[in-house]
């Protein structure tokens, strides 16, 4: 109820300061749960994500030091939003997401590279698509990176990929993680070229 009410919330000031976001290939959903996983961009692309996915629900990963503030940890968790250590991650970081994921009420978003700064792929996202059985989708964010920019009004796009499955005895070696990685980077580049072939994404932080 909460998430609902939530995201109608978010989706009208979001439509006030930019109004311009188009989703496409909205049809390569899957209709059960799944993983949305994308390049992280901005610190808003999750919200976009969750927004274009609607009305499928969504889980997140959070770090740990946003649920310190209760009021910040009420709607976090209210939100379908859970904690995570990225020092030190346990065992929760993969049993907390299968978990909502089996349930089927629930898709997740992950953002492989881990943080926004940073183009490896990490392997968490596929050892908890092939324990709780459901796909990856792979998704991108084009638009404006910072928050001062969405007042422009630039278009933004979120564009969805085929689904890709992973078959419950795949083991998850180097070989074939470094397989997934490159299947992936190159969904992403496609989705990208699908868009806007001259798109090249320039991390604001560092320019």
């Amino acid at each position: 109820m909460f998430y609902s009410f939530a995201r109608g919330i978010v989706r009208i000031i979001i439509f006030l300061i930019n109004g311009n976001a188009h989703y496409i290939n909205k049809e390569k959903l899957p209709e059960g749960s799944y993983i949305l996983v994308g390049p992280h961009r901005t610190w808003f692309d999750p919200i976009y994500f969750a927004l274009a996915g609607s009305p499928k629900k969504f889980s997140f990963m959070a770090k740990k030091e946003l649920f310190v503030n209760p009021i910040l940890r009420y709607i976090l968790i209210h939100a379908n939003a859970f904690p995570v250590d990225r020092e030190n991650p346990g065992p929760s970081t993969i049993k907390t997401p299968v978990k909502f994921l089996k349930k089927g009420d629930l898709s997740l978003i992950m953002f492989p590279s881990g943080t926004r700064h940073s183009e490896e792929l990490k392997g968490g996202s596929l050892l908890i698509a092939r324990m709780a059985q459901v796909p990856l989708v792979p998704a991108v964010y084009q638009g404006p990176l910072t928050f001062k920019q969405l007042f422009s009004r630039k278009r933004i796009t979120v564009s969805f990929g085929d689904p890709i499955y992973l078959d419950r005895k795949t083991k998850l070696t180097d070989e074939v993680q470094a397989q997934m990685d490159t299947k992936l980077t190159d969904a992403f580049k496609q989705l990208d070229m699908d868009i806007n072939p001259d798109f090249k994404y320039v991390d604001p932080h560092k320019k």
